[in-house]
């Protein structure tokens, strides 16, 4: 089923997409170090239709965070498909990284969502709340896997309860990123 295109969702309401997500599960990404918790992004929408993306995690007890801009790939099309572009590294903002940003599946009150890429190298289950229900879990699993992902690589972000307060010690500069990139 791999080579079948993805469905994604159609008429996807920018405005209450709006707001923060906690990542619930994703595949590890080089660009998020590999003790992250407390993952998080707040999405903002913009007069000009764009969406300020600003992604956190917490490692060492330090916040790193990385800010970016999400455009619909085709801004005439209904479907819910994205190009988020960030700069990196963050200390340095010179190269312009773009990647897709697929909504492959959001329930009616979007409380929890599915996001995915085209190459299925990257996915995430992501919540308005801190935690998910085992069941509603398992059941965007099983969607994800329907449509040619390797659900064994998906791995479960720990998140605290209360989260992190809004700020807290920052990890500057970006070293969390560089560090990523190492391996650390």
């Amino acid at each position: 089923m791999a080579n079948n295109e993805m469905q994604v969702e159609r008429g996807l309401d920018l405005e209450r997409y709006m707001g923060r997500w906690y990542e619930i599960a994703s595949f590890p990404s080089r660009n998020q170090p590999k003790d992250g918790v407390n993952t998080r992004a707040t999405y903002t929408l913009r007069n000009d239709g764009t969406v300020q993306v600003l992604n956190e995690t917490w490692s060492n007890g330090k916040r790193g965070h990385i800010e970016g801009t999400a455009f619909k790939s085709n801004r005439t099309s209904d479907e819910a498909k994205f190009k988020v572009k960030f700069y990196v590294p963050p200390f340095l903002p010179i190269i312009p990284v773009t990647g897709d940003y697929w909504v492959l599946f959001i329930d009616g009150d979007y409380q929890y969502a599915l996001i995915g890429q085209p190459s299925r190298n990257c996915l995430w289950i992501l919540s308005r709340k801190p935690h998910l229900d085992d069941e509603i879990y398992n059941k965007l699993v099983q969607r994800a896997k329907d449509v040619g992902y390797d659900v064994s690589k998906l791995h479960k972000t720990p998140q605290s309860d209360p989260p992190p307060e809004e700020e807290g010690p920052q990890d500057t500069k970006g070293i969390w990123w560089l560090k990523s990139i190492l391996g650390k």
